[in-house]
């Protein structure tokens, strides 16, 4: 099958998917992972035939980093008045639980080190908006417990991130003890690095907006670019201070008062389904049958 052939059918199957999940009021992410592995296991064709595994790695980077920075677009701070207090509590002790059972778990169940167990566990903890916006649709539940939800799924994936760059760093430390100093250094830099590149841009981008230097039909390709370049850069100065730069930057447009970014929201949400329809299929046919077993 030439690459032609296999996007093109990658990307009908996308909608496809989509499509027949609206039909039958099921999330998404059920069928797309259907019919990932099933295209996969029909033609015996993988994306990794086609692309070389940095490449495609550097493509979900810039693929996850423009839905958190969608998903940020939708998170308002007039939310948190409801929303705030399990909104903190999910994203630290949910956190922190999520991590250290999953972890256990793991060790005991599969009997690996505690190196390999914590890297699960750290990874284990990210729900994110690819899974938690699917579902939302299909449930719909109420105002208050939305916004719970919406603002988890979007805010844990960078701490997520964050959180398995530093169990890494442990792990090859050797212990905690061994990697206090650099785990410290590591969190506070990512902190550091990923609000202020956030902030600093969110500024500049409100000002272009507010001053109408941007033309109407370019905003949105327009923050489509910085949304690439900020995560690039931010990961480039700290590994792993992309995903929270991103994140951030587009909780700060939400939030702005100069100018509105509804027409960027509606067209980041169309992009959102396709990214997603996209992933899905891709990744989940990179997992071969025997590996299932």
């Amino acid at each position: 099958m030439t690459p032609l052939a296999y996007l093109a059918l990658v990307l009908a199957l996308g909608i496809l998917a989509q499509w027949l999940a609206w039909r039958l009021k099921l999330p998404s992410i059920l069928i797309l992972l259907a019919f990932g592995f099933g295209l996969s296991l029909t033609t015996g064709v993988r994306i990794d035939d086609y692309l070389e595994r940095e490449t495609l790695l550097a493509l979900v980077g810039i693929f996850v980093a423009i839905i958190l920075f969608e998903g940020g677009l939708t998170l308002k701070f007039s939310e948190l008045r409801e929303a705030g207090a399990p909104v903190i509590r999910l994203c630290t002790l949910g956190v922190l639980i999520a991590f250290g059972l999953t972890s256990v778990a793991a060790s005991y169940i599969f009997g690996w080190n505690w190196r390999v167990a914590a890297l699960l566990g750290a990874i284990l903890v990210v729900t994110g908006p690819t899974v938690v916006a699917p579902l939302l649709r299909v449930i719909k539940p109420t105002r208050k417990i939305s916004s719970i939800l919406k603002w988890e799924g979007i805010v844990v994936d960078p701490i997520g991130a964050i959180l398995a760059l530093l169990v890494f760093q442990v792990a090859i430390a050797g212990g905690v003890q061994s990697a206090s100093e650099s785990v410290f250094l590591t969190l506070g830099k990512t902190i550091l690095v990923g609000i202020v590149v956030a902030i600093a841009l969110a500024k500049v981008i409100e000002i272009l907006l507010r001053r109408h230097l941007i033309p109407d039909f370019l905003e949105s390709v327009f923050l489509l670019a910085v949304v690439a370049v900020a995560f690039a850069a931010s990961n480039a100065i700290q590994e792993e201070s992309g995903l929270l730069t991103v994140t951030v930057l587009g909780i700060a447009l939400a939030n702005q008062k100069s100018g509105s970014v509804r027409d960027i929201l509606e067209f980041k949400e169309n992009l959102r389904v396709l990214i997603i329809s996209l992933l899905f299929i891709l990744l989940s046919g990179r997992i071969a049958s025997e590996e299932l077993g």
